[in-house]
């Protein structure tokens, strides 16, 4: 029997044979990918890298190469091209689906993205190119055999598209067409709003342009960006596509074609940033790091990511904020009321949530108003800072779509909540669920 040892040290030159095995058809594919010209690959190519890429990364892992100094260089760059790739593939994606987008960009909106998303793709194929060439290169080092045998055509996984559930999370039921249409809408103007207080713009100069990124665009503001603008299209297609209100309405599939486009790009945005901050703030290795800034230009990654995504994404999002401006009152039915409170009620934190949580479950925007002082209702900041702007007003004002305005008369009838919630009326007992 052993020693019991969960762990045991495996020597490297027979780790090199494992590699030479699990690697074989990145190998390959790296040597198929080779014979290709710069305008071949497609979205097919990125996407069966991105397969053998993630798969030999996983074994490197699984056997601690990245914390070992033979091997340490060779994962890394193995975990480069996989985040290249899957930036080309929503690129190579990006530039299969842009003309047939439906949009409200200007013929010179449109071929202006339309000449970043060439130029990112001709960037990361170029890039990938590299990164593969030092995988073989380093193979060799480490005493690896490459293959000599091609790629099996019967490998290629098929270029269909990738399916997965709803991202509903935290969404409630919504009750008609027109709700969710009118919630996908005021989302959409939320997330146009978002991007736009970044103050995405061109910079030219490599210092002006890395300060700019460092501050508004690490690798968690990205992925924050990719998944408010992800969840916008999930809900689109989960409440709207494909149905009559769809067809009826021409501006719907426009909505959906700017958010579309905004996500591919900011998909690849999030993977570019990942491979600036990986190799600068946690790579342990400097040597390593050093050896990677010698394949890939990171002025040229930086570029990239600023003038050529992030600098587009925010067109599409900020022309498809007019359409969804656009279709908000035609899906809403926006009133004012004004409501008071009864003499032993005050609206501190606990009530103002309740407020928010009806402005929020039926997702469109709600005006709030005191003293001539305005906010934001699905804020509980904003309305707290607001209510504390006049401590003595007792009437409120709210403006926006009549069915959260009905639920927040309602509220205010029953003293906010204060009696107890369990006495709240059954129109308002999802408050009572989401406490």
């Amino acid at each position: 029997m052993g020693d019991g040892a969960l762990e045991e040290v495996i020597p490297e030159q027979a780790f090199a044979a494992l590699v030479q095995r699990q690697g074989d058809m990145l190998f390959r594919l790296a040597e198929a990918l080779r014979t290709r010209g710069d305008a071949d690959w497609t979205r097919r190519h990125f996407f069966q890298l991105v397969s053998e890429a993630d798969a030999v990364e996983a074994f490197l892992d699984d056997f601690g190469a990245r914390h070992n100094r033979t091997f340490a260089y060779l994962r890394e760059l193995v975990a480069s091209v996989r985040g290249f790739a899957l930036a080309g593939f929503s690129i190579a994606h990006l530039a299969v689906r842009l003309d047939g987008y439906p949009s409200v960009l200007s013929t010179g909106e449109a071929a202006s993205s339309g000449d970043s998303v060439r130029r990112t793709q001709a960037f990361l194929v170029r890039t990938v190119r590299r990164l593969l060439a030092a995988v073989e290169e380093e193979s060799r080092t480490l005493g690896i055999r490459l293959p000599t045998d091609p790629f099996p055509e019967d490998r290629w996984m098929a270029d269909e598209p990738r399916r997965k559930l709803a991202r509903n999370m935290g969404q409630g039921e919504l009750a008609s067409d027109e709700q969710k249409t009118a919630e996908i809408a005021s989302k959409f103007v939320e997330a146009a709003i978002l991007f736009e207080d970044l103050g995405v713009r061109r910079i030219a100069g490599e210092h002006e342009r890395e300060t700019w990124l460092q501050h508004n665009c690490s690798e968690e503001r990205a992925r924050s960006l990719e998944a408010t603008v992800h969840n916008l299209q999930s809900a689109y297609d989960t409440w709207v596509k494909g149905t009559a209100i769809e067809a009826g309405d021409p501006r719907l599939p426009k909505l959906r074609g700017h958010a579309s486009a905004a996500l591919h790009l900011l998909e690849a945005v999030t993977q570019l940033t990942h491979f600036v901050e990986r190799h600068e703030r946690t790579m342990r290795d400097d040597a390593i790091a050093r050896r990677i800034a010698g394949l890939v230009s990171k002025s040229e990654v930086r570029d990239t990511t600023l003038n050529h995504m992030l600098v587009h994404a925010g067109v599409y999002l900020r022309r498809g904020r007019s359409v969804a401006e656009d279709l908000l009152p035609s899906y809403t039915n926006v009133q004012e009321i004004e409501v008071g409170l009864r003499d032993d009620v005050v609206l501190h934190a606990r009530p103002a949530a309740l407020i928010v949580g009806i402005v929020q479950r039926y997702g469109t925007p709600v005006e709030f108003e005191v003293d001539g002082h305005r906010c934001n209702a699905a804020s509980i900041l904003e309305m707290m800072v607001t209510v504390g702007s006049a401590p003595e007003a007792r009437r409120f004002l709210f403006r926006g779509d009549e069915r959260p305005l009905r639920d927040i008369a309602l509220l205010f009838e029953h003293a906010l909540g204060e009696d107890g919630l369990d006495r709240l009326p059954p129109p308002l007992a999802y408050l009572r669920s989401e406490r």
